[in-house]
């Protein structure tokens, strides 16, 4: 593969990686903290505030396409200017954004809390307080999430991920230092506004090193045009995502309260965190297809794409073994009793779930990066859309484990039908090559080592030490079996030479 492909998708991943295992490291010191109904409410303004980022109209996914066209050929006439244009339309957007759904955020914050959900009387004050508070982040967000796109469109993920890697790492263990502190809700909230600010202005100096001859252009009829055109089908995706993800929390908030919430966020979001990571490894795709597709280099996008689906589909399938077969003992440890009861069956069926959407991952940069937007977006509508239905019958008959499920049943039917429409029309792919060379190699071999430690894990139940031989043991099987039969001839060649290079090179000094 590409190695500067392959170098930008490993810094993207590491940016989340570590972030992602200290946020997950410090959940339970946070549930603790707060206790379980605060913990609940924390996670209703969480879910209010990424709910509210629906009206982002998506003018990064434009920007970062059309940075990387324009960066990648200087030659062009007016690149330069097309440029800051670019990155100035985009902060525009973005502060006007922030600036409407804060204020909605501020003023609608009583009755959000009083009237729309369930939130114990003791605590309606502090929650109001704190979503208030959290309209300021919500302005500062929209600002980070812009800033943040601009150097990935340069494919400089490595900088994006070392901002992202500090703020990620910092906040966290922060949060729990003010818990310690003896304070409360309102000041982790607070603590993230004041680290959102921070993070933009960091973004913002890099940016200008980045791009030392950037400079303050109105932006052209020419470039709202395009920009506007191509984000106004990539918004429908981001719409119906944003939509997607927090409506579950909201509908389970309504109808079967906080302590529920907290129970069902604990277990989906760490479905999300792990299965989400290997997505930061699909992301680089998206700048790298808009530049081939401007190259007209379609059949080497066609090798990338497949061999980069093969190595993806592996890593996400690996993963949702280890957590689906070990759910109850990873919230038991992790956790608790209480949540390990109600949590399980959710976090196994989520991670199948997130699994399943990975799918989509990769056809829909690449067929956004070849200027189809408008496919991956209608589909990502009727996806919300028929996903919030299954759902909210779930919670309504099953309470949290029926959410999972109906997450599940939207994931097989909208991915199997977005595979389909896709390929061979926007994707330069066929879908029986994309099975055959990506998705085949790894079905069987880790079907069976999922059927092998699900028996083993009912087997053998004698504590702390058979779960870990038996979680290594997991994880030994599923290393050979893809070093054997999924990782490519070419690729264990090269990663072979890089290693007798790096050793001879040892030798001699």
């Amino acid at each position: 593969m590409n190695l500067s492909l392959v170098r930008n998708a490993f810094s993207n991943l590491l940016g989340a990686v570590i972030p992602a295992l200290v946020a997950l490291g410090t959940v339970p010191l946070v549930v603790k903290g707060l206790g379980d109904a605060s913990y609940g409410v924390y996670s209703l303004v969480t879910a209010i505030v990424g709910y509210f980022a629906v009206i982002d109209i998506n003018v990064t996914a434009g920007s970062v396409k059309f940075i990387a066209e324009f960066n990648a050929d200087r030659s062009l006439p007016r690149a330069q200017e097309r440029i800051d244009e670019t990155v100035f339309f985009g902060l525009s957007v973005y502060s006007l954004l922030g600036v409407i759904g804060g204020l909605g955020l501020f003023f609608g914050a009583h009755v959000f809390v009083t009237r729309v959900f369930s939130v114990p009387t003791a605590l309606e004050h502090e929650a109001v307080a704190t979503l208030k508070l959290a309209a300021l982040g919500f302005f500062l967000g929209q600002l980070q999430s812009y800033l943040q796109s601009v150097p990935q469109s340069l494919m400089r993920y490595d900088i994006a991920s070392r901002i992202e890697m500090l703020f990620g790492t910092c906040v966290p263990l922060l949060t729990v230092a003010v818990l310690m502190l003896g304070y409360g809700l309102f000041e982790v909230i607070l603590l993230r506004v004041i680290a959102s600010a921070i993070n933009c202005a960091v973004l913002w100096r890099c940016i200008r090193g980045l791009l030392p001859e950037l400079r303050y252009r109105r932006p052209g009829a020419t470039i709202r045009r395009e920009l506007l055109g191509f984000s106004a089908y990539s918004f429908l995706s981001r719409f119906a995502s944003l939509s997607y993800a927090y409506a579950d929390k909201l509908i389970i908030g309504a109808l079967v309260g906080v302590t529920g919430l907290a129970y069902f966020t604990v277990a989906s979001t760490l479905a999300n965190r792990i299965l989400s990571l290997t997505y930061r490894l699909s992301g680089v795709f998206f700048p790298a297809a808009s530049t081939l597709a401007a190259r007209g280099e379609l059949d080497r996008l066609k090798k990338l794409y497949l061999k980069a689906s093969r190595y993806v589909v592996f890593i996400n399938a690996s993963v949702l073994v280890l957590v689906a077969v070990f759910s109850y003992q990873i919230l038991y440890y992790w956790m608790n009793p209480q949540f390990a009861r109600a949590g399980q069956v959710v976090l196994a069926v989520m991670a199948l779930s997130q699994f399943i959407d990975s799918l989509t991952s990769l056809p829909s940069l690449v067929n956004d990066g070849m200027g189809h937007p408008r496919f991956s977006g209608m589909f990502a509508l009727a996806r919300a859309a028929f996903g919030l239905l299954v759902v909210y019958l779930g919670v309504a008959g099953w309470g949290i484990e029926g959410a999972a499920w109906g997450h599940l049943i939207a994931s097989v039917l909208l991915t199997c039908a977005f595979l389909v429409a896709v390929h061979g029309r926007t994707v330069p792919a066929q879908l029986h090559d994309l099975v055959h060379r990506s998705y085949a190699p790894s079905v069987f071999g880790v079907g069976a080592v999922a059927l092998a430690a699900h028996v083993a894990n009912r087997w053998f139940d004698g504590g702390p030490l058979d779960l870990v031989l038996l979680v290594l043991l997991t994880m030994a099987l599923l290393f050979a079996y893809g070093a054997l039969f999924v990782i490519e001839k070419d690729d264990k060649d090269l990663a072979w030479s890089r290693v007798k290079g790096l050793l001879s090179t040892r030798k001699t000094v």
